[in-house]
């Protein structure tokens, strides 16, 4: 620590610590205009002018000494600061002190040192335009002073190096680097630039004209990564978002969805009272009552209950409900539908990390905090595009390459993150176990791999090296499509990183062995003894929708409660079965594709599904659809009218994420607390007050009256989470599972104390290479993979009613462009994809992001049914469908 006076008054500081760290932590507030703590100190404003040890300088740039006096009040450096000011000032037009001082940094410096009018009299540069191209950002060019905080975001913070300071002198401006329009260039409209200006030059476009009355802290309700958001809204709605600074995850960065994309609150589509069908299934769907439709469900789900048993009726629950929805439905399936046939869409992503890591590690979630990510000096990305699906994710590797990190991709297409690795294992779709297995054989036999680590604290060592005897380099390579060097390469880069990281998405996960793929992922943590250590950064998956973690942790999964606790053991279900007041039932329940099947074979003739569109995300649409068609009653509980409540007898209006008060919980188990911004419209209600008025109608008692109550519970029932409540999220901000008490801090790394298995050792997995469910044949000759796009969010249903359609209106089929040649085929050309299951027509891109003979396409659009095309082949282990493999045929349409 270092010791300084400032004022008079004692500070304690970090060694790294700057003046004006110093002069903040004395509580002492100092006008900044260049200087963004998220930033490298820059220094050019010249307004932070204070006297340090007897000399005038910038405090945001100059770095404490033991025992160093400030005085940050000093006449002569005040002065100085005050004319660097008026010089600043003299340079605009008069309407740029009349912005809000919420919105001007340049307003607020004024107020404080006084200045009003200029001695000044520099060329007013008025006229030089305003760029309004983008849908979200303004650029305001006679109101910028060329400070370069914007520049610098784009470049530190989100990595994308699009801005640029243009022109020389008085002339200089902002501008995106090719020159053009800004809704033409690169920018990924993070809208971090907006947030860091400090004279409104750049702007929120949707805000305009609007004060906000009221600013609430929330999580946001995209992808897992969890980033803190502030809401600013009026008596209108949401004026504005932006990230909230210091949060722990997203340290005040945000991306397009998060930051922009809430328009959709205010869809004319939404739908805003219950609708259901009053003579069957033939009939059209028509308005009700809540009374009428709560009335009519309760009814029709106790007469199917009562008469074929809880076994006929299936519950699917939601990754974008919050965790105490999720444990209020989770627990009515059990208590009111006597069933265990609940599941959620991690089904159709993360199951195979959950099983994987809990049988490699012991518990189902990431083994390391985020915040490891900024001392890892070696990145293992594997089968994840997270500048695209997680950007502030995307934004951080990227910050960590470019301060030296090393990168190792595994991944078959060509990413932003693949362009700047060290180096890119381009495998074909469906060999990733080979290629972990090549990439372990490599660190034993080489050396890199911490026998004392292995001997102390694993198992499976032995059978692990009989396996990989026949997954040399070179064979991978064979199997994979890469050189086997580049194998040996990539083994040696993780092998002498002394604090390697691995990072992975759905490429892993979503296979015909996709927890195969976990499991010997793992491996290679493990065999580097990165798990479970002070110094270890460990294993993160990168979850996909906002609360897919959360959903899994509350108990919405067929054959565990809450915890993970499992339904199979007898001590488990009598504590519940005791708390609930009903017995839970022994027999596991249904998982979602079997659900399907038990639809088809009149097993199963009720469907409850909340927040899904089963239509549009779930592989061979045209299975789902036979199935739903074969329940005699389905209900859908959703934002809009989706293609399932377009199927549905029953729709119930919900309420969207920034409507609704809970908890998620994002890819690094870390709780934090969803607070409710807006009303909901009238007649909408939350999850939770839908689920909790049908267990009522159905003659039930819920527990408890509000979601804190359902917290209370599941955390007096889960050892895991015994220490967390909506009280102490509000005065902590989060916690990290596994938090057994109230006095416990949380675990951001697991397993110091030893891996969470019977014998507390971590198991090694001895896993061969399988081929994937579908290859390329004669008939069917390409890949096609599925994905996401930066734009959009799953099924797209809230950002297709948002400004973001305007930045990808459309889907296409990404195809190498030799490939594209060979079939005749241009950008934008329409070209037929067809496979075993059915055809859909999309416009060609061609790109070298994806290799010879594999595709890409997402499905964000129901326009692009892109499910209609994905096998029914699901992981082994977990019933994860293998969206990563499909064999298609291409034609031009």
């Amino acid at each position: 620590m270092t010791r300084v006076h400032v004022a008079g008054i004692p500070v304690e500081t970090t060694e790294t610590a700057t003046v004006l760290d110093a002069i903040r932590a004395a509580g002492l507030d100092l006008p900044t205009l260049c200087h963004d703590e998220r930033l490298t100190p820059r220094g050019s404003c010249r307004i932070c002018l204070v006297r340090a040890d007897g000399r005038v300088t910038a405090a945001c740039t100059t770095p404490l000494r033991e025992g160093m006096t400030i005085d940050p009040r000093d006449a002569a450096a005040r002065e100085t600061a005050r004319g660097a000011l008026e010089l600043i000032v003299s340079e605009l037009p008069a309407r740029a002190l009349d912005r809000p001082a919420p919105h001007s940094e340049l307003v607020r410096a004024c107020a404080q040192m006084g200045v009003r009018d200029t001695d000044f009299h520099g060329t007013e540069h008025a006229g030089r335009g305003v760029d309004d191209s983008h849908p979200y950002i303004t650029l305001d060019r006679d109101l910028c002073i060329a400070c370069g905080r914007c520049v610098a975001m784009c470049a530190e913070v989100q990595g994308s190096f699009v801005l640029e300071l243009s022109g020389r002198g008085f002339d200089t401006v902002v501008a995106p680097g090719d020159g053009g329009p800004w809704a033409q260039s690169a920018c990924v409209s993070c809208g971090s630039c907006v947030d860091t200006c400090p004279t409104g030059a750049l702007s929120d476009t949707r805000a305009a004209g609007r004060a906000e009355t009221a600013t609430t802290t929330t999580t946001c309700g995209y992808c897992g990564v969890g980033c803190a958001l502030d809401v600013h809204t009026d008596n209108a709605g949401v004026v504005s978002v932006t990230p909230t600074h210091g949060a722990p995850v997203n340290r005040g960065h945000a991306c397009v969805k998060g930051r922009f994309a809430h328009g959709f609150l205010r869809s004319g589509d939404r739908l805003t009272q219950p609708l259901i069908r009053s003579a069957g299934r033939g009939s059209p769907l028509r308005p009700a009552t809540w009374e009428e439709a709560l009335t009519l469900v309760a009814a029709e789900l106790t007469r199917i209950r009562d008469a074929h048993g809880g076994q006929a009726i299936g519950m699917i629950c939601s990754a974008r409900a919050t965790n105490e929805e999720n444990y209020l439905a989770q627990k009515f399936a059990r208590t009111m539908l006597r069933t265990n046939n609940i599941d959620n869409c991690s089904r159709l992503c993360h199951a195979p990390t959950a099983a994987g890591l809990g049988a490699s590690f012991g518990f189902a979630g990431g083994t390391n905090s985020f915040d490891d990510l900024d001392r890892a000096d070696c990145i293992l990305l594997v089968g994840a595009n997270p500048t695209e699906a997680h950007p502030v994710v995307g934004s951080r590797i990227m910050a960590r390459v470019t301060a030296g990190a090393r990168l190792l991709v595994v991944d078959p297409r060509r990413t932003a993150l693949a362009e700047v690795a060290d180096v890119h294992l381009r495998g074909r779709p469906g060999s990733n176990v080979a290629v972990f297995n090549g990439l372990a054989r490599v660190l034993l036999e080489e050396g890199y791999a911490d026998r004392a680590y292995l001997e102390a604290r694993t198992t499976g060592l032995a059978e692990l090296e009989a396996v990989l005897h026949d997954h040399n380099p070179e064979r991978v390579g064979e199997i994979a499509g890469i050189p086997a060097d580049s194998v040996r390469a990539a083994a040696r880069l993780f092998g002498r990183a002394a604090h390697p990281v691995i990072v992975y998405g759905l490429g892993v996960t979503e296979h015909l062995h996709g927890t195969d793929g976990v499991r010997t992922l793992a491996n290679l943590a493990l065999l580097r003894g990165t798990v479970g250590t002070p110094d270890g950064c460990g294993v993160l998956p990168l979850r996909g929708q906002n609360n897919v973690q959360g959903a899994s942790d509350m108990g919405a999964l067929p054959d565990v409660l809450p915890g993970y606790q499992k339904v199979a053991e007898a001590a488990v279900r009598e504590r519940f079965s005791h708390a609930w007041g009903v017995p839970v039932p022994e027999r596991p329940g249904l998982r979602i594709p079997a659900m399907f099947g038990a639809a088809l074979t009149g097993d199963l003739r009720a469907l409850y599904v909340i927040g899904e569109d089963l239509l549009t995300s779930d592989p061979d649409a045209g299975h789902v659809r036979a199935a739903l068609a074969a329940c005699e009653f389905v209900i859908s509980q959703d934002i809009f009218l989706s293609r399932t409540a377009e199927a549905a007898d029953v729709v119930f209006p919900a309420a969207a994420f920034l409507e609704k008060d809970g908890t998620f919980v994002n890819f690094e188990r870390r709780f934090q607390r969803v607070r409710a911004a807006v009303a909901p419209p009238p007649g909408v209600r939350s999850d939770f007050d839908i689920l909790h008025a049908l267990i009522t109608a159905m003659g039930g008692d819920p527990g408890f009256p509000d979601p804190a109550g359902a917290m209370s519970e599941c955390a007096r029932l889960t050892p895991v989470f015994g220490g967390i409540s909506h009280g102490r999220l509000d005065a902590e901000g989060s916690l990290q599972w596994p938090c057994p008490d109230r006095g416990h801090p949380g675990t951001p790394t697991l397993y110091l104390e030893g891996f969470a298995t019977v014998d507390r050792r971590a198991a090694l997995a001895a896993r061969p290479y399988l081929p994937p469910g579908e290859t390329p044949d004669a008939e069917y000759p390409f890949v096609l993979v599925t994905g996401r796009r930066l734009a959009h969010y799953n099924t797209g249903s809230m950002t297709r009613r948002t400004p973001n359609a305007e930045l990808l209106p459309a889907e296409t089929l990404d195809l190498a462009p030799g490939d594209a040649a060979a079939l005749g085929l241009s950008e934008g050309d329409p070209v037929e994809i067809r496979s075993r299951r059915g055809h859909l027509v999309l416009p060609a891109r061609p790109t070298a992001e994806v290799a010879p003979g594999q595709l890409f396409t997402a499905f964000h659009f129901p326009e692009a049914p892109t499910n209609e095309l994905t096998s029914r082949h699901t992981d082994e282990i977990t019933d994860c469908p293998e969206y990563k493999v499909t064999a298609v045929a291409l034609r031009r349409a």
